[in-house]
């Protein structure tokens, strides 16, 4: 049974001032919970139908998670949790702070600027995970990474993606490789050379990258369209753009 004050810590978590004074978040739903488990983010707690607890039990044991397993009904898990659809597990864990990486030979680094929804962003860590990106810059104006809206969209790749934010400007200026940067104009992805060692920038929905992050874009790219669209959702161009990167 899920107590007065563990439901009232779980809601919580729904807001970016409680996960960030706690040190915690929240992830429901058997799909994102099964990738937890086998993750290197430090499990504080976990509330489970019996059925669920029943299917990871020797997973408790081995990670000593028993004591830290409470029960619940369907129905408090609903109750308690943010998304409209769970009836089966919530588990809440440490946040994680991830410094800016160095990049390494032959390595695709996503860069987003002032990605705000976070439907969004986490479907775009989903399909970062897809294409092997293991790293992904955010702007510090980002969606929360650890919002549970983000951390739902992802199904799981939270746990195999890498976060970080920091401030664009002050982070590109020291890198050497490439970077490449997503524009209504710009050179046909599909007629360049594209390196293998490189950062690819993302912006905004409504307003694409911004002038101070565009001063340090090597090449400029898009996507061409055939039809009468005037934009594409920044997930779904985010996908578009790695798989011609990974064609090459």
């Amino acid at each position: 049974m899920i107590t007065k004050n563990q439901f009232k810590l779980i809601r919580s978590l729904d807001q970016k001032k409680h996960r960030k004074k706690q040190g915690f978040f929240l992830i429901q739903g058997q799909k994102n919970v099964d990738q937890l488990l086998h993750s290197n983010f430090t499990i504080q707690h976990i509330f489970a139908t019996p059925q669920y607890i029943d299917k990871i039990g020797s997973i408790l044991t081995a990670q000593f998670l028993n004591k830290m397993t409470t029960e619940a009904t369907a129905q408090e898990l609903t109750k308690a949790g943010t998304l409209n659809a769970n009836n089966s597990v919530i588990a809440i864990a440490e946040i994680k702070v991830t410094p800016p990486p160095n990049i390494t030979e032959n390595e695709l680094v996503l860069v987003l600027d002032q990605v705000g929804d976070p439907g969004n962003f986490g479907t775009i860590i989903r399909v970062a995970d897809w294409y092997g990106i293991k790293h992904i810059i955010c702007s510090p104006d980002c969606a929360d990474f650890y919002n549970p809206k983000v951390i739902a969209a992802t199904m799981g790749a939270f746990t195999r993606v890498s976060i970080s934010m920091t401030e664009l400007t002050h982070y590109l200026k020291k890198q050497k490789e490439p970077i490449y940067g997503a524009f209504l104009q710009g050179k046909n992805i599909h007629k360049i050379q594209l390196s293998q060692s490189a950062f690819i920038v993302m912006g905004s929905e409504s307003h694409g990258i911004s002038a101070p992050v565009s001063k340090f874009i090597n090449t400029k790219i898009t996507i061409p369209n055939f039809g009468r669209a005037e934009s594409l959702n920044v997930a779904m161009a985010t996908g578009i753009i790695l798989d011609n990167f990974k064609r090459t």
